[in-house]
């Protein structure tokens, strides 16, 4: 699935990954909701021309979409970066560690490498808060999981294996506490019903009443999580 780069010209020009698909029968443009990467699907032996006359015909709906984007500021001194649910303002530190303190990250080092250790520091934190909550549930379901890692997927926010591995993704950690719990809760009652019966949104509601404003926060808000970038 040969894959190409190209643009769209404009105020400002649209990068657009076009993707060639035996399986694609006609052109077909997706905005990813995630991080607003626009990929212009087209068959094999279609011509490229064709494919960007294509694209510059719904250059309207393109850039109306991607208006339609949550705006992050870049990850920089100054930003506001969430943190359990709470806005922080990224500020220069000193010595060696990140340190939490009066609504400010305090971040040392070479602000070129902010970005790197930020997420180092975040995916700790992370492995703290879902372990602790996806021991907590295990507890309550009464059913131990054999393992938890950490990702950085596009697609979900947790997984469950019919082995009981729990994946989780790491940016969680910026969203409420409550929100990171329901996903937990989530993941913890796969270990008992491994699909998306009514028996298995009954354990979910068992494990954590009232779950439902938590998940709908998620749906809404959990492209603007997805949205920072932390690889300069």
């Amino acid at each position: 699935m040969p894959v190409l780069p190209s643009a769209l010209p404009g105020a400002p020009p649209i990068e657009i990954t076009l993707r060639r698909s035996a399986r694609a029968r006609r052109f077909s443009l997706r905005v990813s909701r995630l991080d607003g990467r626009v990929t212009l699907s087209l068959p094999l032996r279609a011509r490229e021309a064709d494919a960007l006359a294509f694209a510059h015909a719904q250059e309207d709906w393109l850039r109306r979409a991607l208006a339609a984007m949550p705006k992050v500021p870049a990850l920089a001194f100054g930003a506001e970066l969430p943190l359990e649910g709470q806005p922080y303002r990224l500020v220069p530190g000193a010595g060696r560690a990140i340190r939490v303190e009066a609504g400010e990250l305090a971040i040392p080092g070479d602000p070129a490498q902010m970005g790197r250790r930020l997420a180092a520091w975040l995916k700790t934190r992370a492995r703290d808060r879902l372990a602790a909550a996806s021991d907590h549930f295990a507890a309550r379901l009464g059913r131990p999981y054999s393992s938890l890692a950490l990702r950085d997927t596009r697609s979900r926010w947790g997984s469950c294996t019919h082995d009981g591995r729990l994946m989780y993704n790491w940016r969680l950690i910026m969203a409420p506490p409550l929100v990171l719990d329901y996903v937990c809760a989530h993941e913890v009652a796969h270990l008992a019903e491994m699909n998306h019966s009514p028996a298995f949104w009954a354990v979910v509601e068992r494990l954590m009443p009232g779950h439902a404003p938590h998940r709908a926060w998620l749906k809404a808000q959990g492209q603007s999580l997805q949205a920072w970038r932390f690889d300069g």
